[in-house]
């Protein structure tokens, strides 16, 4: 979470932006934590991949939706659960590569041989759906870019 929050303080510098961390522990400090960020004009969401967030997505989506936020989500899954983009790593090809793994060390490799694989492929996917929701047109030059449009 921190490195994540790290990197986009730094990013938000050079776009003359603010970030605002939330760091909800449950399902309930959300919509209070999400209703007082939304009172603030022109913002909009990057929700961070962590559990507490994955275990509410459908609460954050809806929340979000219901706010007017625009939001950024880490996984393909949310865009196609409600969010209006994700970018991310292809979680199904990070799940095959642990499957690897598992089956190299069963097979009597030592974990500590095994490289560490960080994900080589990212993904963008828009909802036009919650976008037109939204009020927010979204560029052809943008959807040409994305691997997925969800309409």
């Amino acid at each position: 979470m921190f490195a994540f929050l790290s990197s986009a303080e730094a990013a938000s510098a050079s776009l003359r932006m603010r970030v605002v961390a939330i760091a909800p522990r449950g399902a309930a400090d959300l919509e209070p934590a999400l209703t007082a960020f939304a009172r603030e004009p022109n913002g909009g969401l990057i929700v961070a991949p962590n559990p507490v967030n994955a275990a509410n997505r459908e609460l954050i989506i809806a929340l979000a939706a219901g706010l007017h936020l625009p939001a950024l989500y880490p996984f393909r899954l949310d865009s196609t659960k409600g969010g209006l983009v994700s970018y991310g790593f292809n979680t199904i090809e990070q799940q095959r590569g642990a499957a690897t793994y598992v089956d190299r060390i069963l097979r009597g490799t030592r974990p500590d041989e095994l490289p560490v694989q960080l994900p080589n492929k990212y993904q963008l996917v828009i909802n036009l759906r919650t976008a037109k929701a939204l009020g927010l047109d979204v560029s052809l030059q943008l959807q040409q870019r994305a691997a997925e449009i969800i309409e």
